[in-house]
């Protein structure tokens, strides 16, 4: 495959940094022919000039990410070609035509005023724009050091509310954490060019010092003579050396002052001088009132002012025709509508009816956590919370068939540092505290003895426990204590928020995405259920099979359900436990004993169970509902308590077995007292189980 000019280049670039750098050493030891030295030098004042046109052109900083390694090899090279103009000038007193040329051309052959024009170089890079640009790229490194949580939170609350995909957010992380590098490497090469400055001007006073001493000891120079030849010298190699040191400063200053521009510098830079005609107006005022001074040259002043009054008056035309001026309204005529802004900006306009109605949108899943939490979620200190989330839906999708929408985590400065509060579509379910720097003990009932920590809940369960130091662990698990740090605790009580409020966030939408998705496999079931169901239908079965803790992976199966059942009624509660029936074996086995495939349960008096469905009211058409009084109702969650100890004694599920008619209804008056209590039918026992019943509920 042919490859282009620049991929032709960058094919052997290693080898041509490589050889750079070895010709760096050599230099420094081997001394150069005077011919070839003038070609390093001139390619020294080239390479200067091509960096500092090239951050003209940049609009990001990290279009040249390079750049601290660029100034690192141009600062070593620039000192090796000082050691070998040195070594030159001392032994020979000659060193090239270039040097010769500045020392005698650009400063007159002065060597007092090429010393001077040395030193004023010098403090121009030391003290202006070394200094600068040193400073400018500290505040830039610890700015964006500081500001990484923020953007990496803002990247996770895009990628949570579905504006931007996996891939696209881990660019944009990898971007900022290469924008954090860039600066802090930025911080570090400054102190390269200021090393530079102070070096370049130390040598040059050792040269002059030095020539001095062999022209007049070994040469028999009187100190006219000797500073006249070896002063000329140094003060031409300084300069040689000081421009394109001013020149790559110059360029450093440039690249940590410059932000993201929308072109290319000298484009950027003239767009804010000439943007806007009345400072232009003002300055050509001004220059004819200095014109007007006498002793003053007029012809300067004059000149400039008129140039700054045409170009005032050119861009005063130009806005004009982009922007034309609103015509005055006549008495009794109505006003001229107002130009549109585009959309963008009437989008962006605070107060507008979109930004408003943007206020009302509502996460399904929030997490706001207090600034002491943030370390937590933030990858880059550590923290692995988003991964546990990730983690945690895919568990869900996997045990329960349930696509659990994005949790949206924000920092909020209302909250204590170390509080967190989970909202399920804005309403806070708890708010709990975590010390990020302990563990948590929990006591599980069976400890062993008592432990000094601060005492707490667990979130999640409502546990008694303890926060402990991290020396205290192994002498807690030694206690019969379960130890968990902080980002575990706060994990476990979302995945328990989630799981109890999963039928929630089932939306019309994701509903949708599961009819899509099966329809590639079984168009048919899909076509022949959505004949007699509508959406919301089907939603409210998948609902109250997720609110009861059913799998519902087997979206195929429970169609099927449907669209047999959807011809004779839409009944949400009869289509639900019709689906359960057909689920029967998956319901079984989930609540069955793992190695012996035992079920053990209680059943239900037949006087319970008469009484139920005497209550029952409706039709197949408008529904059923169950209508008991309230002191049977409390009597009935009574009798179920007291009858289900034998069950948590046991350390088992509490299951019910019941007739079908009156399970759903039996499930109805439990879910509030006993949400974990499993109601079973008959028809939901498979014929190859082993059910063991352990008592009647009476």
């Amino acid at each position: 495959m042919k490859t282009g000019p620049i991929e032709g280049i960058l094919k052997y670039s290693d080898m041509g940094i490589t050889f750079m750098v070895v010709l760096i050493v050599v230099m420094m030891v081997i001394p150069l022919p005077t011919a070839l030295l003038d070609l390093f030098l001139a390619f020294n004042i080239t390479f200067a000039v091509i960096v500092l046109l090239v951050t003209f052109y940049v609009q990001h900083a990290l279009e040249i990410a390079a750049f601290p390694s660029i100034l690192l090899v141009a600062t070593l090279f620039r000192l090796a070609l000082n050691v070998s103009t040195t070594r030159l000038i001392l032994l020979h007193g000659y060193a090239g035509k270039l040097i010769g040329a500045f020392g005698n051309f650009v400063v007159g052959g002065n060597y007092l005023v090429g010393g001077i024009v040395f030193l004023i170089l010098v403090l121009i890079q030391f003290l202006v724009i070394t200094k600068g640009a040193e400073r400018v790229a500290e505040v830039q490194a610890r700015f964006q050091l500081d500001g990484m949580p923020g953007k990496q939170m803002a990247i996770d609350a895009d990628l949570g509310n579905g504006l931007i995909d996996e891939k696209t957010a881990r660019e944009r992380r990898k971007m900022v954490q290469r924008e954090a590098d860039f600066f802090g490497a930025m911080d570090g090469a400054s102190k390269f060019v200021k090393g530079d400055a102070i070096a370049g001007l130390i040598i040059t006073t050792i040269n002059i010092i030095g020539g001095i001493c062999i022209g007049i000891f070994q040469q028999g120079l009187t100190i006219a003579e000797a500073a006249q030849k070896y002063s000329l010298l140094t003060v031409g190699d300084g300069l040689v050396a000081q421009i394109p040191a001013l020149i790559l400063s110059t360029a450093t200053g440039i690249l940590v002052t410059r932000t993201a521009g929308e072109s290319h510098l000298g484009k950027d830079i003239t767009k804010s001088l000439i943007n806007h005609y009345r400072p232009l107006w003002i300055g050509s005022v001004l220059l004819l009132a200095l014109a007007v001074i006498p002793g003053f040259p007029k012809i300067p002043f004059i000149a400039l002012a008129t140039f700054l009054g045409l170009q005032g008056m050119w861009i005063f035309k130009a806005k004009g025709k982009e922007e034309p001026e609103r015509p005055e309204i006549a008495q009794g005529s109505k006003p001229a509508p107002a130009p549109q802004a585009p959309a963008e900006e009437q989008k962006a306009e605070p107060g507008s009816f979109d930004s408003v109605m943007k206020l009302l949108a509502v996460d399904p899943l929030e997490l706001e956590v207090g600034y002491a939490l943030i370390p937590l979620i933030e990858p880059s200190k550590g923290g692995d919370l988003l991964e546990r989330i990730q983690t945690l839906r895919r568990q869900l999708a996997l045990e329960m068939g349930v696509v659990t929408p994005p949790v949206r985590i924000k920092d909020n400065l209302q909250l204590k540092p170390t509080a967190y509060v989970i909202k399920v579509r804005g309403v806070p379910k708890k708010t709990a505290e975590l010390m990020p720097d302990y563990y948590m003990a929990i006591d599980t009932g069976h400890t062993k003895g008592s432990l000094v920590g601060i005492p707490t809940k667990e979130p999640a369960f409502g546990l008694d426990a303890l926060w402990i130091t991290p020396d205290l662990r192994a002498k807690a698990e030694e206690l019969g204590y379960t130890v968990v740090d902080a980002p575990s605790v706060l994990a476990t009580h979302l995945s328990e928020v989630v799981r109890s409020n999963a039928a929630d966030l089932l939306t019309r939408q994701t509903v949708q995405s599961m009819i899509d998705m099966v329809k590639e496999t079984a168009p048919a079931v899909v076509e022949e259920m959505l004949k007699y169901l509508s959406l919301g239908d089907i939603q409210k079965v998948l609902q109250n099979l997720i609110r009861e803790k059913v799998p519902i992976r087997d979206l195929a199966g429970i169609f099927e359900t449907l669209a047999d059942y959807g011809r004779v009624t839409q009944s949400p509660d009869f289509l639900s436990e019709r689906v359960r029936e057909s689920l029967g074996r998956i319901i079984y086995y989930q609540n069955a004993d793992e190695e012996t495939g035992e079920l053990t349960v209680m059943t239900l008096s037949p006087e319970w169970e008469k009484r139920i469905k005497d209550s029952i009211q409706g039709n197949l058409v408008e529904g059923w509902h169950i209508k008991m009084d309230f002191q049977a109702v409390q009597d009935f969650n009574r009798a179920v308590g007291e009858g289900t100890k034998k069950l948590l004694e046991k350390g088992l599920p509490q299951v019910i077995l019941v007739h079908p008619d009156v399970r759903f209804y039996v499930r109805k008056l439990l879910e509030r007292t006993f949400p974990n209590i499993v109601v079973l039918s008959y028809n939901e026992i498979p014929k190859e189980s082993k059910v063991n019943t352990v008592g009647v509920i009476d």
